[in-house]
């Protein structure tokens, strides 16, 4: 699709030390937020390079509140709970750092999830990288949905369909 293969080649334009700078900046803003601050179990994502960089975020709270990160498996999202770097494995499908540990399955605890995706626009509709994974996971949570991109991720109009999930809120640097 088009708009993946433009929000590629901006990504491909910044340095990963700019994406860390901005990334700073987006988490400095949800360290604002009130569904944050009152949240104790949040699924996460950990991040690959050429997305909002969530690893040294996750590392600064995972003491404080319950992480959860997810892991590709066939072809859905299976939770499981973070517990520290070293029990990260690379995952089977994409090379994703992910926990290797039982399922996380009790959905109705997560306060939070922090979505990652392609483009987003003005009325909080996600395009993410074409798998869906999400798409199946999402309906599954009650919990508030935000998610975090690049400023130049958010555009006039992402194309939707009925399966597709608006976020709660959506936070840039």
């Amino acid at each position: 699709m088009q708009i993946r293969k433009q929000i590629r080649i901006l990504k491909n334009n910044i340095s990963f030390e700019e994406k860390q700078l901005r990334s700073a900046k987006i988490f400095d803003k949800l360290e604002q937020n009130p569904v944050f601050n009152n949240a104790k179990c949040i699924l996460f994502y950990w991040s690959m390079p050429d997305e909002v960089q969530t690893h040294d975020f996750i590392l600064k709270y995972a003491e404080i509140k319950q992480i959860i990160l997810p892991s590709v498996q066939n072809s859905i999202l299976v939770l499981k709970q973070f517990e520290g770097i070293s029990g990260l494995k690379s995952g089977e499908k994409y090379g994703i750092q992910e926990p290797d540990g039982d399922d996380f399955t009790d959905f109705d605890k997560i306060d939070l999830v922090i979505v990652p995706g392609i483009a987003f626009d003005k009325d909080n509709n996600r395009m993410g990288r074409g798998k869906a994974y999400y798409d199946g996971l999402l309906p599954k949570l009650k919990a508030c949905k935000i998610a975090v991109c690049f400023e130049f991720q958010l555009i006039d109009v992402v194309p939707t369909d009925e399966h597709d999930i608006k976020m709660d809120e959506i936070i840039t640097d």
